[in-house]
C-alpha cells in the first residue's frame, strides 16, 4: 500500500532533518576529525571524551541539556532567537540539532580516520612544491581523506534518521512539524492497532538506512578510482 499523506510528510521530514544535520556538522567534523588526527595538545582527550559523549549519555539526557542550552530561555537559544530569529524547541531545526548532536561522534571518529592515514610526505612534497597550507589541505589532504569522509556523512546520516530521544525533548512529537519516522511510528504503536499500521514506515525507514549505505559505498569506490 502507498504511504497516507501524514506518512510522506514523516518521511519528507526525517530525511530534511537528516541532511540538514550532516550539513550543518560537516565543517566543524572536518576540523576536529583533522585536529584529533595531526595534533598533539594539553586536554585532547578530555576533547575526546566529550565528543564521545552523545554515544553512551542516554540521548533523553542529551535533549535535556539541549532544552536547557537552545530553550527560549537558555543562554544561547534566548540569544539566536533575540539576534537572528532562530527558535529550536518545538522547531525542526531543533530535531536537526539533536539529530547532528547525537550523530557527531560517529562522523568525527571516520574522518579522524581517514585524516589519520594520508601520508603527510605527499603534503610535504606538496608544499616544497609551492602550495600553501590551505592549498595543500584542499587538493591533497581532503582528496586522500574523501572515502573517510563519506563514510562519516553515511553514518552520521543514518543515524539521523533513526534519532529519537534527543528529539522528542527538544523537538517535541508535532504532526508536520517536528514528527519524524521514529516519533510517527512511536505514535502509532501508542494507539490501537498501531503496530499493524507501522509496518510500512519500519520498510521506509529500512530502505532509506540501505539506500544511504550503498550511496556511500558507491561514492567510496568511485573516490578510490580517482585517486
Amino acid at each position: 500500500m502507498p504511504l497516507s499523506a501524514s506518512e510522506f510528510e514523516a518521511v519528507r521530514l526525517s530525511i530534511l532533518v537528516a541532511s540538514t544535520a550532516v550539513a550543518a556538522s560537516l565543517p566543524f567534523g572536518i576540523a576536529l576529525g583533522w585536529l584529533l588526527a595531526r595534533k598533539k595538545f594539553w586536554g585532547k582527550s578530555i576533547l575526546e571524551t566529550v565528543l564521545s559523549l552523545p554515544l553512551v549519555v542516554p540521548p533523553v539526557v542529551t535533549g535535556y541539556l539541549l532544552l536547557l542550552t537552545f530553550g527560549r530561555n537558555g543562554w544561547l537559544g534566548s540569544w539566536l532567537e533575540r539576534w537572528f530569529g532562530l527558535q529550536f524547541v518545538f522547531d525542526w531545526k531543533g530535531a536537526a540539532l539533536a539529530s547532528a548532536i547525537i550523530a557527531f561522534p560517529l562522523m568525527v571518529r571516520a574522518i579522524r580516520l581517514a585524516f589519520a592515514n594520508v601520508d603527510p610526505r605527499l603534503e610535504r612534497a606538496s608544499r616544497t612544491l609551492g602550495a600553501g597550507w590551505l592549498d595543500t589541505f584542499v587538493t591533497v589532504t581532503l582528496p586522500l581523506a574523501r572515502p573517510g569522509l563519506i563514510a562519516g556523512c553515511v553514518l552520521a546520516f543514518a543515524r539521523s534518521v533513526g534519532e529519537f530521544g534527543a528529539t522528542i525533548m527538544i523537538a517535541g512529537n508535532i504532526p508536520g512539524e517536528t514528527r519524524t519516522i521514529p516519533l510517527y511510528i512511536y505514535n502509532l504503536l501508542e494507539s490501537p492497532g498501531g503496530i499493524a499500521q507501522s509496518y510500512r514506515l519500519v520498510i521506509v525507514s529500512i530502505v532509506i538506512a540501505a539506500a544511504a549505505l550503498m550511496a556511500g559505498e558507491a561514492l567510496e569506490r568511485r573516490g578510490h578510482a580517482g585517486v
